[in-house]
């Protein structure tokens, strides 16, 4: 076999290139290495233009990718961005609103339950502070159980080991009660107002005593003016009812000491719980179911079952209406002064509580045509003042 072979004469090379030589129109061994070379030099040279195109084109697919991903990451950061200053908006609108709401709740709530209350007592004549305390009791006790069986609220369950504990707290609280009821059936509503201040004052002479509290010299000052508002409202009072103010100043000391007791049970009570805490709701329940078995041995021990059961004013639908609503407004007093305490704080609560007694006192003396002299008007002004003084003084 030949080591020669014959080329196609319409190829052209160059007559400089020092590989190539012309040799009677043929090419030798070495050039055809050389044109082996070249051959494979630019099949080499078109591989790496593939190679290079398709690293571009992967590159640019690359890019083009992380563009897109850019661009959807951009547009759901504004998506979130969006949705989180609209959250923030919506946030800042309820934070606003939310006290405003839950005081307004607690100012109507306590008014309405204070007015209603007067209402079952004084305008339809009802003599049975016992049994009065008892219905109310009741309905707040199946309203909070219905909550909780719907699992809006939580209570903790109650064991021997905390109602032991609880019932001389539960004693004193039914005591509040009824004297307040008896209070209120014989004096206006201002002045029960002002005479509760007095409670203020041995609340902080318990303290004092129990708790080695001492209160400021604006507190004392204020309390000073409470008494002797106090005084001038029950001299000035034209209406002034010797009976009623005995139970008014029994559920001044029964107030003044349930609040002192809680506070000193309240520890022991906690440890009596499977939780190891005691919330407000339960509380509530508590103080309410308690009182229900002891009602019914003060309403039995009193013979006042038979006055219930004769008296003409329970066959009155309206008279059922009202009592059932003042119990209800009871347990959203419980409610919404816990809702108005968590929004905005014991400062706030503890003042928006001594100006709720304006509004209370002006209605009482309205709605139910009391006969005020200007001495006795301005002694109930000089006591609510106090009770703001009081209230602002604790503050500081």
């Amino acid at each position: 076999m030949s080591s020669e072979f014959k080329l196609d004469p319409a190829i052209h090379y160059d007559s400089e290139d020092p590989e190539f030589g012309s040799m009677n129109g043929k090419v030798t061994l070495g050039r055809r290495d050389s044109l082996v070379y070249k051959i494979l030099d630019g099949f080499l040279e078109q591989r790496n233009r593939s190679f290079i195109n398709i690293a571009t084109n992967a590159v640019r697919r690359v890019t083009s990718n992380r563009f897109s991903r850019g661009t959807r990451a951009a547009l759901h950061d504004d998506i979130n961005l969006q949705t989180d200053e609209d959250g923030r908006r919506e946030h800042g609108s309820e934070r606003k609103s939310g006290p405003l709401l839950s005081g307004t709740a607690y100012c109507i709530s306590s008014c309405s339950m204070i007015l209603l209350n007067k209402v079952v007592l004084s305008s339809y004549g009802f003599d049975a502070g016992i049994s009065l305390m008892f219905y109310q009791n009741l309905v707040s006790v199946i309203v909070v159980i219905a909550l909780e069986f719907f699992g809006v609220v939580s209570t903790e369950k109650l064991t021997w080991k905390l109602i032991k504990v609880w019932i001389p707290v539960n004693i004193i609280f039914i005591g509040m009660l009824v004297t307040g009821m008896y209070s209120l059936k014989y004096i206006n509503i201002a002045m029960v107002t002002i005479l509760k201040n007095v409670t203020n004052i041995i609340t902080a002479i318990g303290e004092l005593y129990i708790f080695k509290k001492h209160q400021n010299q604006k507190v004392w000052t204020a309390m000073f003016l409470m008494i002797v508002s106090a005084l001038c409202g029950g001299i000035t009072d034209l209406s002034f009812n010797a009976v009623g103010y005995t139970w008014q100043i029994f559920n001044c000391i029964l107030t003044a000491s349930y609040s002192l007791t809680l506070r000193r049970v309240m520890d022991t009570a906690k440890q009596s719980t499977r939780s190891g805490s005691l919330n407000e709701v339960s509380m509530v329940l508590l103080n309410n179911a308690l009182s229900l078995p002891f009602a019914i041995f003060l309403i039995l021990l009193f013979n006042e079952w038979e006055y219930v059961y004769t008296v003409d004013v329970i066959r009155l639908p309206m008279f059922w209406v009202v009592a059932t609503a003042s119990g209800l407004l009871g347990l959203a007093i419980s409610f919404t002064s816990m809702w108005f305490l968590n929004q905005t704080g014991p400062t706030t609560y503890s003042l928006v509580g001594s100006l709720n007694k304006i509004p209370i006192s002006i209605a009482g003396i309205l709605l139910f045509n009391v006969s005020v002299s200007l001495s006795n008007l301005f002694s109930i002004l000089f006591g609510l003042f106090a009770g703001i003084l009081f209230a602002r003084a604790k503050m500081s």
